[in-house]
């Protein structure tokens, strides 16, 4: 039998697939995609928790379900930042980052356009994981290349020592597999 992480979050359970990293490494893989129902209970918890705000950004692409329901909630916009430039980004913004659970540098890119719709708001930054911190630093890279101010930054789970930072938002740690 495959091994799980049996999770509790937004008064919710799912069982998680622990998924082997490395020989040394596993994580529980967190999945919102298809869950509609999680993705709803995570959004309305994270929204109860954050700071005031006036758009929110995200990473293409585990992050734009939960970015897009807490829009959806709160009657916000939000911008997904994408993984790589798009035939109708006019003057794309690229930032790269590095992702535990991906081999090789993300990139992540948005239109200036985005910045522009970003310029003077507050920015709340919302992933659905929080682990290394790469993509979140990539995020706030792009905030920074607008004259927006970051609010905040809030996730469903820390995974890690992520749970010990106190400059983030989130609704449950995540534990890692050491082997």
């Amino acid at each position: 039998m495959d091994e799980t992480y049996t999770l509790h979050v937004a008064g919710l359970t799912r069982e998680l697939p622990v998924c082997k990293l490395n020989d040394k490494l596993s994580i529980a893989a967190f999945i919102m995609f298809s869950d509609v129902e999680l993705t709803v209970a995570c959004a309305k918890e994270l929204l109860a928790k954050c700071p005031e705000f006036d758009v929110i950004l995200t990473a293409e692409a585990k992050g734009i379900p939960l970015a897009y329901e807490m829009s959806r909630q709160s009657g916000k916009n939000y911008i997904p930042a994408r993984k790589g430039v798009k035939l109708y980004m006019k003057e794309p913004v690229v930032v790269e980052d590095q992702s535990i659970t991906t081999a090789a540098k993300q990139t992540l890119v948005i239109d200036k356009k985005d910045l522009d719709a970003m310029n003077g708001k507050r920015i709340l930054i919302v992933d659905d994981v929080i682990s290394t911190g790469g993509s979140l630093h990539a995020l706030e890279a792009l905030a920074g290349r607008s004259t927006g101010t970051v609010v905040g930054c809030a996730a469903v789970l820390a995974e890690g020592d992520a749970a010990q930072r106190e400059d983030i938002l989130f609704l449950e740690p995540l534990p890692l597999f050491f082997h």
